[in-house]
């Protein structure tokens, strides 16, 4: 359904709530439409709020009726819109990120918690694996400037649109094009205080639970992973880890939820210490942390 008759703000929510019941429910209609109505006619979600009955114009109309249209076949918004925010700055986004997702941003929350608390004074070498749109190390680097941060990516397009993060955001990242579980070790001539990951950890099981919004547009190999070695990428990471951080150096991973007991016995059998398995706000098991040996 298109939004022939829509003529004020009104009548766009009353149109994308129809269209889209399918698809989303009530609750994220309404924020939906609050985000799209804001980027196409540049008033404040408090203005539209207050003025319902404003009227829109004719290209706001057509641009709203595409918007619409690509919702309807499940597409992102964020991949629609072409942007998003993530810890409070402003990333690009497109089919060949992850769209960065709010459990990434208490994981960021975390490092910074465990740098502020262990190492105020010294200068910090950072490692993010699977940098995708790069949110992970551009949001580290804004909170610790004086850290010396390098990502890498298997995908060469996702490492241009994390390069165009790094440059929107003017933060300075080396950026590094390899495959961590086909590693080229002579890309690396430094030790890391700090290595963190989101590599991807989605089963086929899994796949069968997830929004066809996250399935049919979101790129597969930043997502799934074989069902018979859910943890390949932990277990590659883990390695490289033990090889390339420094001595009491941290590692941190986001994790399939259902898998939170097997990684800490993975990372238990590699001999790292002090781990810590944490839950996210919704309460499942979404991170770990782990020490190295001294």
């Amino acid at each position: 359904m298109l939004l022939c008759c829509m003529k004020t703000i009104k009548d766009v929510f009353s149109a994308f709530k129809q269209s889209l019941g399918t698809l989303y429910d009530t609750s994220e209609i309404e924020a939906l439409t609050l985000m799209i109505v804001s980027e196409i006619t540049g008033s404040s979600k408090a203005m539209i709020k207050a003025f319902p009955e404003q009227e829109i114009t004719l290209q706001q109309h057509d641009d709203l009726n595409n918007i619409l249209a690509r919702l309807q076949t499940g597409e992102p918004i964020q991949y629609i819109l072409g942007h998003t925010e993530f810890y409070g700055l402003t990333f690009n986004v497109n089919p060949s990120v992850l769209i960065p997702r709010p459990e990434t941003e208490e994981l960021v929350e975390w490092v910074l918690n465990s740098k502020v608390e262990s190492q105020k004074s010294k200068v910090s070498t950072i490692l993010d694996i699977g940098t995708g749109s790069g949110c992970i190390a551009i949001s580290l680097k804004k909170n610790l400037p004086t850290a010396q941060i390098s990502a890498i990516d298997i995908s060469t397009e996702a490492l241009q649109t994390a390069r165009q993060n790094a440059e929107l955001n003017k933060a300075d990242i080396n950026f590094i094009h390899t495959d961590i579980l086909n590693i080229d070790h002579s890309l690396f001539t430094t030790h890391y205080s700090l290595i963190i990951s989101n590599p991807p950890y989605v089963t086929l099981h899994d796949k069968t639970q997830m929004h066809t919004n996250v399935t049919d547009f979101e790129p597969h190999t930043a997502l799934f992973v074989p069902e018979n070695d859910p943890l390949i990428f932990y277990k590659a990471i883990a390695d490289f880890a033990l090889n390339n951080l420094l001595t009491n150096g941290l590692l941190f991973f986001e994790i399939n939820e259902n898998l939170g007991k097997q990684t800490v016995e993975m990372l238990e059998s590699k001999g790292f210490k002090d781990i810590e398995l944490r839950k996210d706000m919704s309460g499942r098991d979404r991170m770990v942390k782990a020490r190295t040996r001294i």
